[in-house]
């Protein structure tokens, strides 16, 4: 569990480094999108995910690594952004904005010691694939739960679901790190 832990960090680093990097560029434009913009952009990197891996020739040399880097962003977004509320425009300064996303990566990686824990890091026998078509699953039970006005009869809520996108992202990238490709 130590191992994960700390390759959960580095993966975290990445993703948290981009991040404030495009905060610095674009500031806090992304208040202003409703949720389901949220989970449409993440549904697109998704996609676009599993269209690189079954694509059998790329004309592009791209990876999946941005992309996964970039679900774990939105995903963190999205969850300010279920606690604030959508603003008018951008209303955000850096340090606010990273004190948040850090909040939110800190309870997605709680989250994910206390399944670790229970499950027995079963996610490491996955395959990539795997983990993008649970990725995409989650995704869609969002846009249900989204259409339903967030009314749930049994299930967890959209929160629970963008936590678990965070996590199978970071382990995603946790399994191209042992490969070497990350």
């Amino acid at each position: 569990m130590k191992k994960t832990s700390r390759q959960y960090d580095e993966v975290i680093a990445k993703a948290r480094e981009i991040f404030i990097k495009k905060m610095k560029d674009y500031g806090s434009a992304w208040r202003v999108l409703r949720m389901p913009s949220f989970t449409d952009q993440m549904y697109i990197k998704a996609s676009r995910i599993r269209q690189l891996q079954e694509s059998k020739e790329r004309k592009v040399n791209e990876s999946e690594i941005p992309e996964f880097l970039g679900l774990i962003n939105y995903a963190a977004m999205a969850l300010i952004q279920l606690d604030k509320g959508v603003a008018k425009e951008p209303d955000m300064d850096l340090n606010q904005a990273v004190q948040l996303y850090d909040q939110k990566i800190a309870q997605a990686k709680k989250l994910m010691e206390a399944k670790n824990h229970d499950y027995g890091e079963a996610w490491r026998d996955m395959r990539i694939s795997s983990i993008t078509d649970l990725i995409i699953q989650k995704l869609y039970r969002v846009k249900q739960i989204e259409e339903n006005k967030g009314k749930t009869t049994i299930s967890e809520g959209i929160d629970a679901n963008y936590l678990d996108i965070i996590n199978y992202a970071v382990f995603a990238l946790i399994l191209f790190m042992e490969k070497g490709a990350f």
